[in-house]
This record gives structure tokens, C-alpha cells and sequence, in this order.
């Protein structure tokens, strides 16, 4: 078992963003936040980044407590950034109860993050669906399981149930799961973050503001203080 000490130990030898840093000029940044999600996705995915497409979702229960976890994103449109879930999920019945949230990526191999803060709504029930049936079997097969966040007797009854999930999804690929989800996400708060290695990080906010609207929208760009 690690002692505290060596738990120090090893934390402090640590480092971060050992690489060739990319530059980002802010002032030539796009008027709107989407576009340049675009193109650092596609400079992530280009940098041989892990898992690019996985985002932490923060989410708050109905007594105010903060919970997060991991998603998949399903799509970055006008609308907002899509990801998806049981409704009847923990993350499910807190979105219900207070509709908003917030997303965060992270992109080490560009020493890159970015945060999104807003609004939540579902899609349409067949949006979802068809979203979920353009994915892999085992996507629909984990949909079909469902009881997401419920307390599991134990790994066989898992097992089992994976196993009919499992042939159901190859037997039926339109399968419906009645209470899978798409949510999309309407941003009010976008933030890019470029990592510097003399720690000059570079923020970037991108703020709706109705307020203030201009040809390109209601968007306010602001830099931060690291």
C-alpha cells in the first residue's frame, strides 16, 4: 500500500505539457465559439490525442450537490453539443430537475481544455434513436441493458443482461430503448484554453450576451487571466 509520503512523492514528480506548445492567437479567434470547437477537435484528432470525443459533463442534483462524470460528445451543431443517456440515469433525473450543466475536454497533447456552460433541453425521441443507431452494436446493446445508476445484485445478473442486450442488438439493430436521450446542450459560456509552458495560458471566453448584438450574433469575446 502507497504511503502518504510516497503518494507526495510521486504527484510531485509529475509534469505537464512536455511538448512543443502550439500558439494561439487570440484576436484572430472566429466571432463565435462553434467553429473554433471545430477546429480544434480536428487539430486534437490530427495530434493523435486519446479519446478525443469524451468530455467531462457536470451536472447538480436537486440538493444543490455537484456531480460529474464522463460522456461521449454525439455532435457540435447551431443547436448546441449533443451527448446522450437514460433519462432515468442519476445524470438523467438531475437534468430534469435542474436543466443545465456544463462540459469540459481535455487535450494534454496540445495542452489544450475547453469549458462550456449552459442550457440543457432533449431531442426529440427519434433523434435520439437515430443517433443511436448510427453507432456500434455494443452502443445499442448498452442502451438496451438500461438501468444505468441503479443498485446491481451482482456481475452475473450484469452478465446476463448484457448477454440478451448483446443478441437483441444483433437480432433487431432498430431496436428502440424507450428511455435513451439525446440532450443538447445551448451554450451561454464557451472558454478555450491554450497551456503555456511560462504559464501565460492564453483564455479565451466566448459570452452570450443578448444585449449586445452585433453581425455576428450576441457572442462577447473576452481574454482572462490565467
Amino acid at each position: 500500500m502507497t504511503s502518504s509520503s510516497e503518494f507526495q512523492r510521486l504527484l510531485r514528480e509529475q509534469r505537464v505539457w512536455d511538448i512543443d506548445l502550439p500558439a494561439f492567437d487570440a484576436a484572430a479567434a472566429p466571432a463565435e465559439p462553434l467553429s473554433l470547437f471545430h477546429a480544434w477537435f480536428a487539430d486534437a484528432v490530427a495530434a493523435g490525442q486519446t479519446e478525443p470525443h469524451t468530455m467531462g459533463l457536470a451536472t447538480v442534483d436537486e440538493a444543490g450537490l455537484p456531480d460529474v462524470r464522463t460522456v461521449m460528445l454525439h455532435d457540435a451543431d447551431r443547436r448546441g453539443w449533443h451527448f446522450a443517456s437514460h433519462a432515468s440515469s442519476a445524470k438523467g433525473r438531475q437534468l430534469a430537475a435542474r436543466p443545465a450543466a456544463a462540459l469540459h475536454f481535455y487535450w494534454p497533447a496540445l495542452a489544450r481544455q475547453i469549458r462550456v456552460r449552459g442550457r440543457v433541453t432533449e431531442a426529440p425521441h427519434h433523434e435520439g434513436i437515430a443517433d443511436l443507431h448510427a453507432r456500434s452494436t455494443g452502443a445499442l446493446a448498452a442502451a438496451l441493458v438500461g438501468h444505468q445508476s441503479e443498485v446491481l445484485s451482482s456481475s452475473d445478473e450484469l452478465a446476463r443482461a448484457s448477454a440478451d442486450a448483446w443478441e437483441r442488438a444483433a437480432a433487431e439493430p432498430d431496436a428502440d430503448a424507450a428511455s435513451w436521450t439525446l440532450y443538447v446542450l445551448d451554450p451561454v459560456e464557451v472558454e478555450y484554453f491554450q497551456g503555456d509552458a511560462r504559464r501565460r495560458h492564453v483564455r479565451l471566453r466566448y459570452r452570450w450576451d443578448a444585449d449586445q448584438a452585433t453581425e455576428h450574433g450576441a457572442w462577447v469575446r473576452e481574454l482572462l487571466w490565467p
